[in-house]
């Protein structure tokens, strides 16, 4: 599938991949410094600019009436924090992200303890697919997690660690920059 075939109905059918405690959302690109589109979309102040589905299992909850921003840290508003916020992720080649989006998908974050992934993993990686295909090949990434080669396999080597970017000490995600979006896919909860 290509950026081309992708549609509102395809889309919407690919988020499916994410059941668990996952933020899924996409916002226009308006700034040079794409930290800042992040963090408005951190902030719920960003929409679709395809007016496709996201995911945000908080939109009801208590704590995000509380603070908009729930459960991210505070976003960044600086110069400081964009280098701070930075320094919380690592960039990925595009080869690794479609295994890395299925991970995220998973107990654990870690495809060997998913239940019947065997059995689940082609419907996995064709969703995958799909969220992937909504990014131009000039799309980069940048991930929290850790991994210790140039072109990690996210299923040969699970994470074992992250740089958290949440209220919470473990949090996993993935952020997509093309020239005219920007893309946030966050899990929250690893087990």
């Amino acid at each position: 599938m290509t950026e081309a075939d992708v549609d509102a109905a395809a889309w919407a059918d690919a988020l499916k991949l994410f059941y668990r405690y996952t933020f899924v959302a996409v916002a226009r690109r308006e700034h040079e410094e794409w930290w800042y589109d992040v963090a408005s979309i951190m902030r719920g102040n960003a929409q679709d600019p395809r007016g496709w589905a996201s995911l945000d299992p908080d939109a009801d909850e208590e704590e995000r009436q509380e603070d908009p921003t729930f459960p991210f840290a505070p976003p960044p508003a600086t110069a400081e924090d964009v280098k701070l916020w930075r320094s919380r992720v690592k960039e990925l080649p595009r080869t690794s992200i479609e295994r890395l989006l299925v991970t995220l998908a998973t107990n654990w974050l870690d495809v060997s303890r998913e239940w019947e992934f065997d059995r689940r993993r082609p419907e996995m990686e064709s969703r995958a697919r799909v969220v992937l295909s909504r990014f131009s090949l000039e799309t980069r990434f940048y991930a929290n997690t850790g991994w210790g080669s140039e072109n990690p396999d996210f299923y040969l080597s699970p994470i074992t660690g992250v740089n958290p970017c949440s209220r919470y000490d473990w949090d996993a995600g993935l952020i997509a920059v093309s020239d005219d979006e920007v893309g946030l896919f966050w899990s929250f909860d690893a087990t």
